[in-house]
């Protein structure tokens, strides 16, 4: 069955990519890191556990597309599997010696905006494997996740990320932030949205938001949050979360409340 091929490669690819990187961890030289644009950093860690991951997935799936953050898309059949990839997210804490970073594999049912049916997030450090896959639900270390069936924002704990690359929308972004914080329990700043999100799919928080993301950031927590039964929106509670990348995340009535929170503050996802 190709599903269960496809995840038994991809957990395969995270793992030895998680095994390079670990050898990479506090031991690269600052000439290995260079900036692709302001704050946003990148190592030859990053681009070596890209080339590693590429090769087992397309080695094991040579038609399929592979869509990378350091290397682009490959692949000429449009219609094809996309595998969604970011080889190290949380490259900033990598770099900085901050034990909190994951390799992030999703795969689509066809072509590149395709439906998500597969995700898998390893965190070498933490010895975490979140799997899963459409219909067959999400799984930590083989016990199965479910999020949490909180009904608000009352006594939450939520995580997010800053806009860090586009402080245009910093404005936007802490108004947000301010209603959030003083409706919730506590809100955590990690660096990693993978492994956000699937602590979100675990339970450990209630929910998710943050702005600007790109499609290999979420597309593998996307897929562990909907198969752990939440939801994965735009600000707007509508579907171009993967094109504009605002997420709102979260258990169906912190979801809820997420997105009744941002509607009342009149802030509309195509404004963003």
């Amino acid at each position: 069955m190709e599903g269960s091929r496809a995840l038994d490669v991809a957990v395969e690819a995270a793992r030895r990519a998680g095994d390079l990187l670990l050898g990479c961890f506090g031991a690269l030289d600052p000439s290995e890191i260079e900036e692709k644009g302001r704050n946003d950093v990148v190592s030859r860690a990053d681009r070596e556990s890209e080339a590693l991951v590429k090769e087992i997935l397309v080695g094991a799936f040579p038609s399929d597309l592979f869509v990378g953050e350091e290397g682009g898309a490959t692949g000429s059949d449009a219609d094809a599997p996309a595998w969604i990839v970011d080889p190290l997210d949380g490259t900033a804490n990598f770099v900085r010696g901050f034990p909190h970073w994951a390799v992030s594999i999703g795969r689509t049912a066809g072509g590149r905006s395709g439906e998500l049916v597969l995700g898998v997030v390893w965190d070498p450090v933490k010895k975490d494997l979140f799997v899963a896959q459409k219909g067959g639900g999400a799984f930590r270390n083989g016990c199965r996740l479910q999020v949490t069936k909180r009904e608000g924002l009352a006594g939450a704990a939520l995580a997010t990320g800053f806009p860090f690359r586009i402080h245009t929308r910093i404005d936007a972004y802490l108004r947000v932030f301010k209603a959030v914080f003083l409706e919730v329990q506590s809100i955590r700043r990690a660096g990693s949205a993978a492994l956000d999100l699937s602590y979100v799919s675990a339970g450990i928080f209630d929910g998710f938001f943050e702005l600007g993301l790109s499609p290999w950031d979420s597309a593998a927590g996307a897929v562990l949050l909907a198969e752990a039964g939440g939801l994965v929106t735009d600000f707007d509670g509508g579907c171009a979360w993967r094109e504009r990348g605002n997420l709102l995340a979260g258990g169906r009535g912190v979801h809820a409340a997420l997105a009744a929170l941002v509607a009342d503050l009149g802030i509309r996802d195509g404004d963003l």
